[in-house]
This record gives structure tokens, C-alpha cells and sequence, in this order.
């Protein structure tokens, strides 16, 4: 019996990706996964967005969880910097309270 060429997930081979940080197009074989939501496991009608690989050892990786909801909740992208601080600063310190 042969095995299949290529991965279960697809070959990536020729894919060229952005990396989210900063902007270098790359590879996808020479690119990290990136998942917003911090499970980049499950897998199921998810898309991912990339980092090369000196971005990926740059970046936290602590959990993330609540993280992307705190964001949204803030306003991140939407409003100006001093405000959305503020607002960060109060869900992140509302949400220790009740850890």
C-alpha cells in the first residue's frame, strides 16, 4: 500500500504567506500558525493568520484566554489610544476580581 504525497492537511509547499507583525511575505512552510483565539488544534473551519519566525519568538506566549474578548470590549482599533487603555485596563482588573 503507498501513502499518499501529500499531508493531511494539504501541501503548502508553494503557498506564500504575510507575516501579521511585520508585513515580510514568506512561504507558508517557512511561516508559524497563528490563531487569535489561541487554539490553533482544533482545527475545523478555521483559518489562520501567520508569523515568520522571528516575530513568533518575539511574541508572548502565555495563555490568551478571554484576551480577543477583552480587546473587542475595549474598542481596540476603534478608538483612540488613551481611551482604549483605559477601558483595557478596567475589564482586565474587573475580570481579576473574579479569578
Amino acid at each position: 500500500m503507498t501513502m499518499p504525497t501529500s499531508t493531511l492537511w494539504g501541501s503548502d509547499s508553494d503557498q506564500q504567506v504575510t507575516c501579521i507583525s511585520c508585513g515580510e511575505t514568506l512561504a507558508r512552510e517557512d511561516a508559524r500558525e497563528y490563531d487569535k483565539y489561541g487554539d490553533r488544534w482544533e482545527r475545523e473551519g478555521k483559518t489562520f493568520e501567520y508569523l515568520c519566525k522571528p516575530c513568533h519568538r518575539e511574541y508572548c506566549h502565555q495563555n490568551r484566554e478571554g484576551l480577543e474578548e477583552a480587546l473587542v470590549a475595549a474598542d481596540a482599533g476603534r478608538t483612540d489610544r488613551t481611551k482604549f487603555l483605559r477601558r483595557f485596563c478596567e475589564l482586565t482588573t474587573e475580570s481579576a476580581k473574579f479569578d
